[in-house]
Formats: C-alpha cells, sequence, structure tokens
C-alpha cells in the first residue's frame, strides 16, 4: 500500500516577486533603524574634523578614544548617570507596584463598580488636566526641586494599567482564585503567591515599558528641577547639544577646539547613556510578544 505525499504548494512568479519586495523592504526598514545608532558608534571613535565634514559614513576615521576620555573625565556627566539610574530604578518599583495594585482589583469580576472605575482611568487617556494645573498640584504638595518630582507625577502609566488588567483578566484562571478563596486564601497573598508568580511575562514587559519611559525622561526635570546635583543624564546632554548650538554662532579665540570638544562629547554621551537600554531589551524580549498580545487582545 503506498502512502500519498502531500503535494508541495509552488510559488509562481508573482509570489516570487512579493516576497523579495517585502524582504527588500523589511531590510531597508531595519536599515533606517539601525544606521543612526551605528553612525553615532562609528562616529564617538572618529576625530571630530572627520565627523564635521561628512567623511564618517561606513567606517570610523583616525580612530580615538579622546572623547570617551572627556566624558569620563567630565563629572557632571556622571551625576547625571547616577541620577537617571537612581531614578528608573525608584521609579520603575513605584510605578510596577501601584499599576499591579490598581490593575488586579480592576480585573476581578466581584469588585464592585468595577465597570465605572475602568472607564474613569480610560478617560484620562482623551483629557488630562495640562501642563499649568498638573505644575501647580506639584509645586503645592511641594515636590519641585526634589526626586519625588522625577518618580510621583507619572506613577501609573494609563495604557500599562489596562494591559495589566487584561492580562490578568484573560490568563489568570477564574478557577484558580475561586479554589484559593475556598481554602482560606486572603486577596492580597492570592497576588503575591498567585497572581505574580504566573504573570512573569507581563511583569517584565512593564519593567521594560516604564524604566525607558524614566531613562529618556527629561521633561519633568526641566519643569519641576532646579537643583543642578538632580539633573538626570538627558539635561546635561541637552545642555551639551544646545552649546554646540550656541558655539558654532560665537566668535573668539578657541572656539573651534571647543567646538571639536563638544562634538566630540556628544555622540560618546549618546551611546553611554542609551547602553542600559540596548542592554536591558535583550533580557525581558522573550516575554515582550506574549505579555503584550495576550494584555492587550484579550479581555
Amino acid at each position: 500500500m503506498t502512502t500519498m505525499r502531500p503535494a508541495k504548494l509552488s510559488h509562481n512568479a508573482g509570489d516570487k516577486v512579493f516576497d523579495l519586495c517585502v524582504a527588500a523592504l523589511g531590510a531597508l526598514i531595519i536599515l533606517i533603524i539601525v544606521y543612526p545608532l551605528y553612525f553615532v558608534l562609528i562616529a564617538s571613535f572618529s576625530k571630530a574634523e572627520d565627523v564635521l565634514m561628512g567623511r564618517v559614513i561606513l567606517w570610523p576615521r583616525n580612530i580615538s578614544f579622546e572623547s570617551y576620555k572627556m566624558v569620563i573625565a567630565e563629572p557632571k556627566i556622571w551625576i547625571g548617570y547616577r541620577n537617571t539610574v537612581f531614578y528608573a530604578v525608584l521609579g520603575t518599583i513605584i510605578n510596577l507596584t501601584l499599576t499591579t495594585l490598581a490593575a488586579y482589583p480592576l480585573s476581578r469580576k466581584d469588585m464592585p463598580l468595577r465597570t465605572f472605575f475602568t472607564f474613569m482611568i480610560a478617560f484620562t487617556m482623551m483629557f488630562s488636566g495640562g501642563i499649568v494645573p498638573t505644575y501647580l498640584l506639584v509645586r503645592g504638595l511641594r515636590m519641585t526641586d526634589t526626586i519625588w518630582a522625577m518618580v510621583v507625577p507619572n506613577a501609573i502609566a494609563t495604557y500599562n494599567l489596562l494591559v495589566m488588567k487584561s492580562f490578568f483578566q484573560s490568563t489568570i484562571p477564574i478557577e484558580l482564585q475561586e479554589a484559593a478563596e475556598i481554602d482560606g486564601c486572603s486577596d492580597f497573598r492570592m497576588l503575591v503567591s498567585i497572581v505574580l508568580p504566573l504573570s512573569t511575562a507581563i511583569i517584565a514587559v512593564m519593567v521594560l515599558f516604564y524604566a525607558v519611559d524614566h531613562w529618556n525622561a527629561f521633561f519633568n526635570a526641566i519643569i519641576y528641577l532646579r537643583n543642578r546635583s538632580l539633573f538626570p543624564l538627558q539635561l546635561y546632554l541637552r545642555e551639551i547639544l544646545l552649546q554646540n548650538q550656541e558655539i558654532g554662532t560665537a566668535d573668539g579665540a578657541g572656539l573651534y577646539e571647543r567646538m571639536m570638544q563638544v562634538e566630540t562629547m556628544k555622540y560618546s554621551i549618546i551611546l553611554i547613556s542609551s547602553l542600559p537600554v540596548l542592554l536591558l531589551y535583550p533580557l525581558v524580549q522573550k516575554y515582550f510578544v506574549k505579555g503584550v498580545m495576550v494584555g492587550a487582545i484579550k479581555g
């Protein structure tokens, strides 16, 4: 008795052309996304004169480590780096704690007025108080020029809260929660001992979202901070970029040397400031698709 093998699907010329176009488009998108970071990398190891003259395109020219020596010798860069790491770690802990404590009750079907509270929270995605009322509130709470101005005003992101709520609803079996209740498990213990251990994917995604937001945050620092010892790294990087623009329109002795110093430091600081996020993403990448898709589509 002969077994029949399924016929192989044949691709016609149109399918091959389509696949080729998709591959070419994908390669172009990857190039557009990756090349700016690659350019920053090679520019940071090149002489500033070559970068300004446009001679650095695909490979570094006249390789030099002068920019990194200048960054290491600049104390305010490391003050900003320390502050940014502190804000990212503390802010992410606060964000994750409050988001979890809000998302879990909203995911429970036995919570009174659950639909009303969910609607009111989602409503804030379309309308907010605005910059001036928010500033007046932060100032009224005496958080201006303190570390709390960088971590409290954005303690919960509405989108992240709704994604985590949907994840709890669609992933954690209601039967498991009912069985725990029958055994006398409290709501808080159920969250800590049952729900969170089963929610590794969404927790990893939330850590990535919040940590990146804190790492790139500079607008709150511009509004709320005046003490330079509290400035995050992004503000110091902004100062360097603005100094480069001001130097380009100024006159005086030593102008060329100062312009070269600022141009050299600019790329090395951008690269150094991007490294923690680039290192964090591979650690949570395997959870990223699962956490976002399950939390955003279902529920």
